[in-house]
This record gives structure tokens, sequence and C-alpha cells, in this order.
């Protein structure tokens, strides 16, 4: 039991590394100065498999404070990162209570579907209500209207996280399908 604990704890400190690695690594959204397409869910993805959805969620948290610490946010303000969490535990959440039912590829291609369209709808909303009149005060930039926050957000921030979804669980998806035994044998999830 205390074996398991330490390894559960072990795993997620590693992915939650990996996971910073790899949104460092961001190629930029034609059209916009700050959404960034990065693999950074992938190591999420991984600890919801293995440890359910509470490792997975701690990976998200850890990466993007260890972002704000080491590389900062261009406001002052973790709006960068908490942006970026929000987005990965609406891309998990979904995906783990779909796959919960149903622990098959099959069953991570719905929860994944499931997740993305929850990524692409929710942060369109938070966007609207949050991101966006919090980086036009901080950034000191010209308040946005209604029309052009709705306008930015159909034509920039919808596609954008329907495409960082697609790729995101395609690529763990594609990890999954190779991994599938060992994911299986190391799983230790716990709801």
């Amino acid at each position: 039991m205390v074996q398991s604990k330490l390894r559960k704890r072990v795993v997620t400190a590693v992915l939650s590394s990996i996971a910073y690695l790899l949104m460092m690594l961001e190629i930029p959204y034609p059209g916009s100065a700050f959404l960034k397409i990065d693999f950074s869910d992938v190591p999420a993805l991984a600890a919801m498999i293995l440890f359910g959805p509470g490792s997975a969620l701690l990976v998200e948290a850890l990466k993007n404070v260890l972002h704000y610490f080491l590389q900062g946010s261009g406001t002052g303000i973790p709006i960068d990162q908490a942006s970026n969490f929000i987005a990965g535990a609406c891309l998990i959440l979904p995906a783990w209570f779909v796959y919960k039912k149903n622990q098959t590829v099959k069953g991570l291609i719905m929860g994944a579907s499931a997740g993305i369209l929850s990524m692409a709808v929710l942060m369109s909303v938070f966007n609207y209500y949050v991101a966006l009149p919090v980086y036009t005060y901080f950034m000191g930039m010209p308040q946005m209207n209604a029309e052009q926050i709705y306008k930015f957000i159909i034509i920039g921030i919808l596609p954008f996280n329907l495409i960082k979804g697609i790729l995101v669980s395609a690529i763990f998806t594609m990890v999954y399908i190779r991994m599938k035994s060992w994911f299986d044998q190391k799983s230790i999830q716990t709801g």
C-alpha cells in the first residue's frame, strides 16, 4: 500500500515535469499573439489512465505552477496558466467519466471526444467572461466590446481549442494503443 502510494506520487511528479517541458515547446496559433498549441496535456492523460482524474489534475496544476514560477506571465498574473489548467481539466474530466465506464480504445476515443467538445465550449465561455477582459485590462489594451469578443471567440478561441484537443487526443490515443497492455498492468486507478 505504501509502495503503491509512493509510486503514484513519483510517477505523477515525473509526468508533471514532462508536461512542463512539453509546455515549453509551443507552436504559435495563426492570428493570435497569445494562443499557442502545446502537447503538455498528453502526460496528464497518461496520469488519468494510470491513477485516475485526481493525479491527472495534479499534473495539470504542477506543470502550470512550474511554468508560472520559471517562465512568468506576460500580464504579471497567472491568467495564461489558469487558462491552461482549466482547459486541461475540461479535457480530462469528461474523458475520464466516459473512459472509466469502457476502458478500451473505443472508450478512450469517445471520452477524448467528449473532452474536446467540453474544452472548446467551456473555454469559449471562460474566455468571454474572464480571460479576454483580464488580458485587455492588464495589458493596457483598449476594451473590446461584446461583439468584438464574440467574433474573436468564434474565429480564434473555439477553433483553437478544437484543434488543440484533437491533436493532443490523437497523439495520446496513438501512445495508448501502442502501450495499452502496459497501461492496464500499471494502472492503480482510485476513482
